[in-house]
């Protein structure tokens, strides 16, 4: 069936900010494809990083009100990390910085497959200790709406935030939005379960990739899970397919954009930074169709870059790249 729908079942961007809560880390990359860090190898970096952070720089680059909640040692780390989300014209007052631990830090390698391997330093490090600050209390009480990365649950202080903003944004009449962002094994856990149920429950927006699609509900097929989803009372269903482009359900019908063709250096922040756009564009008025391409288009020159946030884009910058890219 097709679909021409303008109007959207998400906050204006009249209403307040978009917000998210979770990890900002550093990345540091291997130079050499291989397997592992289990011997010395030239390295690159640090870039800014950590899923939230990416996916709310990609809404402040397009001109959107946008705050994240999380918290940075007070290092360097924390500092390129701040400061770059400031210059983006990111919200960056609901920050924490850390006198006590260490800007979380994610160590990549590629194979040779494309598949990647990370060590991580988050539990244990300022991106761990979140906590729901006055600050954070602030921007939530001014928020339109919350994006909340499954990704984040891993952090066992996040969801008395993740709690505390769903009733505040929802009182005010916002919306929430969820990347489930996570592997069936952590949606398992009976506690984390619970939350990845809640946060399905209060949905107006499901940004899936691939297999996702099955941890956010259980199915025989995609048409399955997306209309079980569907009569849960979840809005819109965006599907993200990376080089085979994306699909938007709604109960009204769906429709499908291709993907665009390009190189890819680094996939890193391609999904965090589609989800950004399309919600932003809807935010903003945007036809679903269009949310659809300049979300594929923000995706896709995403990956063009080395570094998870060093591709984030601005209106003007996408409108170039859907000029000048082929779709597949």
């Amino acid at each position: 069936m097709a679909l021409d729908v303008t109007s959207s079942a998400l906050a204006l961007e009249g209403l307040g900010p978009t917000i998210t809560v979770g990890e900002i880390l550093v990345e540091i990359m291997a130079t050499t494809i291989g397997k592992g860090f289990l011997e010395a190898q030239p390295l690159i970096g640090p870039f800014p990083s950590g899923a939230p952070a990416i996916f709310i720089d990609q809404v402040a680059k397009l001109g959107a009100k946008a705050g994240i909640i999380a918290s940075v040692g007070n290092d360097d780390f924390g500092q390129l990390n701040v400061e770059r989300l400031r210059a983006d014209g990111a919200d960056v007052s609901a920050i924490a910085v850390s006198q006590e631990y260490p800007t979380g830090s994610a160590f990549v390698r590629y194979a040779a497959d494309g598949s990647r391997d990370f060590v991580y330093n988050i539990a244990r490090s300022a991106a761990g200790k979140i906590k729901l600050t006055e600050a954070a209390k602030a921007l939530i009480g001014r928020a339109g709406h919350l994006h909340v990365m499954g990704s984040a649950l891993s952090i066992p202080a996040v969801w008395p935030i993740i709690e505390y903003a769903l009733h505040t944004v929802k009182q005010r009449r916002g919306t929430v939005s969820l990347d489930p962002n996570m592997r069936k094994e952590l949606a398992a856990g009976e506690e984390t379960g619970r939350q990845f149920a809640a946060l399905i429950a209060a949905a107006d927006l499901l940004l899936p990739s691939g297999e996702e699609l099955f941890v956010a509900r259980p199915a025989a097929s995609e048409s399955e899970a997306v209309g079980k989803l569907l009569a849960s009372g979840v809005a819109e269903i965006v599907v993200k397919r990376g080089q085979h482009g994306s699909a938007l359900y709604t109960k009204n019908g769906h429709i499908e954009r291709p993907a665009f063709t390009v190189e890819e250096v680094d996939p890193t922040g391609a999904g965090d930074c589609f989800g950004a756009t399309y919600l932003t564009c809807r935010r903003l008025g945007h036809s679903a169709e269009k949310a659809l391409d300049y979300a594929n288009a923000a995706g896709a020159r995403n990956v063009t870059r080395l570094g998870p946030m060093e591709g984030t884009s601005t209106f003007e910058e996408l409108d170039q790249f859907i000029a000048a890219t082929k779709r597949k």
